[in-house]
């Protein structure tokens, strides 16, 4: 009898565990950056929705055996990069676009979203796109509810084509050098020979404002719905293809060597000029100097017409010292010196 008791007491405990684990897997909480759509799974239920748990929620009773589809609830960022290694990893695409005149431009920028967590925006979006797989970069396939990898598999095949259209439908309506003033320096116009008349930077904040229009129309209508806010991208900047970027480095430095040769021929122009004007000066002064001894020389001589006996008085005054005789116009008188 003890032992049959002692059945029965253990087949009831082991029910008992049994009944709270079932019934404790009808209770369900979600973390602060997720938010869950519920999905009824029993035997004699339909796979509809049933609720939509926000985040950050306590336990939640959601009934036994119902599935719980889990999206994150924080902003996403989706980078572009013309890194290949960064490309490579989560979350991270390299993307290359055809400028109007041919030259395929590297994009680097951030893509800000959030998921819309309007209750029935969020039912909507789960009947549309958390019931079917995705391929994942490594070859398996999940559920856009099914961790980081099943999400950014979602936002590969559905959301990456139409950022893809909008980079190309903005970045293809410019020419290279609009958004690129080097780009001139090799570019075969001549009508875009001077960079420096470039104004890159409105042409690239133009080109940003256009790709938000398009991602919010766009994402809108084709992905049914308006399942996204405060979408918002950032275009860092646009790079050249490594061949394209060595030639504009090699004129960049020939346009160097033609500034330095200009500022070395200025530099002798100026050097030129002031010895042209100290020759010039030194000249003046020379004609200066002979014009006034000309003047002298011609007042003394009118002062001589007048003045006969100054003639002799100047001639006395002349003679060097010593001289005890003088005979002008006698050549046989001898002067003696002392």
């Amino acid at each position: 009898m003890r032992l049959g008791k002692s059945i029965i007491a253990v087949v009831f405990a082991v029910a008992a565990v049994a009944v709270l684990i079932v019934v404790g897997g009808g209770f369900k909480r979600t973390d602060p950056g997720q938010v869950a759509v519920v999905r009824d799974g029993g035997p004699l239920d339909d796979t509809g929705i049933r609720q939509v748990i926000p985040p950050g929620s306590g336990l939640t009773w959601v009934g036994l055996w119902s599935s719980l589809h889990s999206y994150p609830a924080q902003q996403r960022i989706y980078t572009i990069t013309t890194d290949a290694k960064r490309a490579s990893s989560s979350g991270v695409d390299e993307v290359t676009v055809p400028s109007a005149d041919g030259v395929n431009l590297g994009i680097e920028g951030t893509l800000y979203f959030t998921l819309n967590l309007d209750t029935e925006m969020l039912k909507r979006f789960d009947d549309r796109y958390g019931t079917r797989t995705y391929l994942g970069q490594d070859g398996e396939s999940r559920y856009a509810w099914d961790g980081d990898e099943g999400w950014n598999a979602f936002f590969i095949q559905s959301v990456r084509p139409v950022v893809y259209n909008a980079l190309r439908t903005q970045i293809g309506a410019a020419d290279c050098a609009d958004l690129l003033s080097s780009c001139a320096l090799v570019q075969p116009s001549t009508t875009r020979a001077d960079p420096a008349g470039v104004d890159s930077n409105a042409s690239i904040t133009r080109a940003q404002d256009g790709i938000n229009r398009l991602l919010e129309r766009d994402l809108e209508q084709l992905l049914g719905g308006r399942f996204f806010t405060g979408l918002r991208f950032t275009l860092v900047r646009v790079t050249l293809p490594p061949e394209i970027q060595t030639a504009v480095n090699s004129a960049q430095v020939a346009q160097a060597g033609i500034a330095e040769a200009k500022a070395k021929a200025s530099q002798a122009d100026v050097e030129a000029e002031t010895k042209i004007r100290q020759a010039e000066a030194d000249a003046k002064a020379s004609i200066a100097l002979a014009t006034g001894k000309a003047q002298a020389n011609k007042k003394l001589q009118e002062s001589y017409r007048k003045c006969r006996a100054c003639v002799e008085i100047d001639k006395l005054k002349a003679l060097p010292g010593g001289i005890t005789v003088y005979a002008p116009g006698n050549s046989d008188v001898v002067v003696p010196s002392r």
